[in-house]
């Protein structure tokens, strides 16, 4: 497989010993049991902790398994709301590995950053901070799994399901549909915070995950009124200044 990287798209590996993609309704608590395979929800995290500011939306293409998927059961004591701990059977993946492939989309509701929307720069920062291993620390579905994230080629290496042609996992869960949040591929209700779902397959180790806007099945969680966290944003120019005041770089 051969790709073009466009200027706002970046490709990834990310790895770990464990990991848990869990369905949103079991964060609660009790026993939990990870998905086969990470959700859309869960890469996109992973995008922004690479980098991301609010100016754009990380979209997600597609995901290459390069490991065969195996798990591992352990007991587990987390400490309950009311205090003290149960022991609870937490079922994680097992050595996990997926290559990435994901771009960015301004983020239309965010009228306010227009002047933040310069792609070179934002692309620049990001290739720069995923060779650093990201801004913030990667968590592979649950704060006790660790991952890393490195650079890679997206189609390069071998997979361990490169020869099964198509694998099926059934109905899962692929995101969230947050209120301030919309662009050409992501587009939700102001008012609404909504669950999205889709029939997840994998035809020779790549899953190519839907366009959120395209999800087969969507459920309203609550209504929610749409609100601007934060007004005081650092601005791209500002952070391309300070990361590459002394170095060279194309835009």
């Amino acid at each position: 497989m051969t790709y073009e990287t466009p200027k706002n798209t970046i490709e990834f590996k990310v790895y770990g010993k464990y990991a848990l993609f869990t369905d949103p309704v079991t964060k609660t608590g009790g026993e939990k049991c990870s998905y086969q395979i990470p959700t859309y929800e869960a890469i996109k995290g992973i995008a922004k902790s690479i980098y991301w500011k609010p100016t754009f939306l990380w979209i997600i293409d597609e995901m290459r398994v390069m490991n065969k998927i195996e798990m591992e059961t352990k007991g587990i004591r987390p400490i309950n709301y009311d205090g003290g701990n149960d022991l609870s059977i937490y079922t994680y993946l097992k050595n996990v590995e997926y290559h990435v492939r994901a771009h960015f989309e301004w983020n239309e509701f965010r009228e306010d950053l227009k002047q933040d929307r310069n792609d070179g720069k934002h692309y620049e920062i990001a290739k720069r901070s995923l060779e650093k291993g990201g801004r913030q620390d990667i968590f592979l579905g649950s704060r006790e799994c660790q991952g890393y994230v490195e650079p890679c080629v997206f189609g390069e290496g071998t997979s361990k399901y490169d020869d099964i042609d198509e694998l099926s996992f059934g109905m899962m869960f692929h995101s969230f549909g947050y209120p301030n949040e919309s662009s050409n591929s992501e587009r939700t209700n102001t008012k609404e915070l909504s669950a999205r779902l889709w029939n997840a397959k994998m035809q020779k180790g790549v899953i190519k995950f839907p366009k959120p806007k395209d999800c087969q099945f969507s459920r309203i969680v609550k209504s929610t009124e749409y609100a601007i966290l934060s007004k005081d944003i650092k601005s791209v120019n500002d952070e391309y200044e300070e990361m590459f005041s002394n170095k060279e770089a194309k835009i």
